[in-house]
């Protein structure tokens, strides 16, 4: 059920006390910041009514001017933590959160992990895994190999040069 932000926290607590879903299950973010109309980031929550044995999913989207809800706290203690890994990896800030602090990521991290604008240090460190094409392994070169000599390395598309990752500074296209 999609609703508008201004509904979140009504339309959670409507969800617990006149509709039966009563246990939390999860709370998470969908970067929608590239969509064409009206972008920003989707909040989506999955609710359970252990009476129906029937399950709900709310979704919200904070708008990309304003990543800002209103906490879930009060209607679900449990949304806590989640809304402290959305608030960290996806940017989110959810107005009235008791502790609204990183999570997960050391200290001093710059940027949201989880957003599509963000390059993975992984993906830069690291080469892309797997050959593509007999003789292409790392295995096939050195001494004594039969493989042909290597072609140029190409990076797969998203993943930068491996001297620059983190937010990126231009948006997708």
């Amino acid at each position: 059920m999609d609703v508008v932000p201004a509904d979140w926290v009504p339309a959670l607590t409507r969800a617990r006390d006149e509709e039966g879903f009563t246990y939390f299950d999860w709370l998470t973010g969908v970067d929608q910041l590239d969509a064409a109309e009206s972008p920003g980031i989707d909040v989506v929550v999955h609710l359970w009514s252990v009476d129906r044995r029937a399950h709900l999913l709310l979704r919200t989207r904070a708008p990309a001017e304003d990543l800002t809800l209103p906490t879930a706290t009060g209607v679900f203690a449990g949304a806590s933590w989640h809304e402290r890994e959305t608030y960290e990896m996806f940017g989110v800030v959810f107005a009235g959160h008791p502790h609204l602090v990183p999570l997960l990521l050391p200290d001093g991290f710059e940027g949201h992990p989880l957003r599509k604008d963000f390059v993975l240090a992984a993906r830069a460190a690291k080469a892309w895994p797997g050959a593509k094409e007999p003789g292409e392994s790392d295995s096939d070169v050195g001494p004594g190999s039969a493989a042909a000599p290597a072609r140029r390395k190409t990076r797969p598309p998203g993943v930068p040069d491996p001297e620059a990752w983190g937010p990126r500074s231009e948006p997708l296209q």
